[in-house]
């Protein structure tokens, strides 16, 4: 497996956002739904970043950087990659990315049901907990929120 850097041109990436921004709004309460399309995730504050394996796409990850912390948006494996370890190797590159960048803290916002279920079981599995509000985003029934200490 080889992650890299995007710049959000390849189809398969393309694709696999696309994807991704669909089910997240369609299992979303309307309103609660903070997930990138393609023009939000080129910003000059956002690495987005793709696992290959060959020319297959594995998954996808982006860490936007805020003064003080990192946020990680847009983690997704492909699905005919869930199970193979994609997910957990976007997350660790993701993490050494923001100590790279001299972060020590790493944030995020996911749902809440079967959806987003294998990816907070993720999160929690590296030691991210629950926190409160930060860039715009509240906790709510729906929306929740986690940080890692890195």
């Amino acid at each position: 497996m080889e992650i890299r850097r995007t710049d959000l041109s390849e189809p398969e990436v393309i694709a696999l956002l696309e994807l991704h921004h669909d089910e997240m709004e369609a299992f979303s309460p309307p309103g609660t739904c903070h997930v990138l399309d393609l023009s939000g995730l080129k910003q000059p504050d956002i690495d987005v970043f793709a696992a290959w394996e060959g020319d297959q796409l594995l998954s996808i990850g982006a860490l936007r950087s805020h003064d003080d912390f990192g946020e990680i948006k847009s983690m997704r494996a492909h699905p005919r990659a869930r199970g193979n370890g994609a997910g957990k190797a976007m997350l660790t590159h993701l993490i050494e990315h923001a100590r790279q960048l001299d972060l020590s803290e790493i944030k995020l916002e996911t749902g809440s049901g079967d959806v987003f279920e294998a990816a907070v079981a993720l999160y929690k599995s590296f030691g991210f907990e629950p926190c409160g509000s930060f860039a715009g985003y509240q906790p709510g029934q729906f929306n929740k929120l986690y940080s890692l200490s890195i």
